[in-house]
């Protein structure tokens, strides 16, 4: 017969690695991207090697002085995830009067960005190598922007992974915190829920106010997207949002 267990009995003490305080536990940051093995073309990775410490500005935990970084005074717009960069560099080609900073974090994508740049002999693009948010939160100075454009995120259409999409509230008010008066954030999807939780989430944004009644035409400055004319041939529609920062 088993004994008696006494229900005042002191339990063992368990022997092993102290645990850390719950106010100390860290975890890794969600992340918007994954970063994919990518084919690397030699030459993307010629204009990698040789344009990146011209163009490149290296991530710090600091502001950025603009001006320095593009030799002169123009508005500035941040263009998130720019892919292989065949919209921002037409952007910034038929715009030469304001000055765009590209971030990119697949470097393949960051090559062929920097090719067309030096092809087109365009002065008002740099280029960072990083992750988008902390480029915001860290590098770029309050109420400095003229514009954040964030053309065709990942949607992250699954569920269980909607927790990794960029555009989440704190995300947009980080956003709305980096534009001058003014300034607008646009974003553009061909995900229709993707672009309902856009709206639900910027609206949300105290400041911001939506251009239109709900989604925006697409203005004829805005270049056609490759993953634009994807969508549009698998049949999805194509939903612009562009919000303006309240004086």
């Amino acid at each position: 017969m088993s004994p008696a267990r006494s229900v005042n009995r002191t339990p063992a003490p368990i022997i092993g690695a102290p645990r850390k305080p719950q106010s100390l536990v860290t975890h890794p940051p969600i992340r918007s991207y994954v970063l994919r093995q990518g084919r690397f073309s030699p030459a993307q990775q010629k204009a990698f090697a040789e344009l990146m410490p011209r163009y490149g500005v290296p991530y710090r935990a600091m502001p950025l002085d603009f001006a320095a970084v593009f030799g002169r005074s123009a508005p500035v717009v941040v263009e998130i995830g720019s892919g292989m960069g065949e919209t921002t560099v037409r952007i910034a080609h038929e715009n030469p009067d304001t000055d765009y900073l590209a971030v990119e974090v697949h470097a393949p994508g960051v090559g062929a960005l920097l090719r067309r740049v030096e092809d087109l002999g365009l002065a008002n693009v740099r280029v960072a190598q990083h992750d988008a948010v902390e480029v915001l939160r860290d590098m770029v100075p309050a109420a400095s922007l003229a514009a954040i454009h964030v053309f065709f995120p990942d949607p992250w259409p699954k569920k269980r992974h909607h927790k990794r999409r960029l555009v989440q509230p704190d995300f947009a008010a980080l956003a709305a915190s980096r534009l001058a008066p003014g300034g607008r954030l646009h974003a553009a999807t061909d995900w229709q829920e993707y672009a309902d939780h856009m709206l639900e989430v910027l609206s949300g944004v105290s400041g911001m106010r939506n251009t239109a009644a709900d989604f925006a035409p697409r203005p004829p400055w805005r270049p056609e997207t490759k993953f634009e004319k994807r969508g549009r041939g698998l049949g999805h529609g194509v939903w612009d949002l562009v919000f303006i920062k309240e004086p």
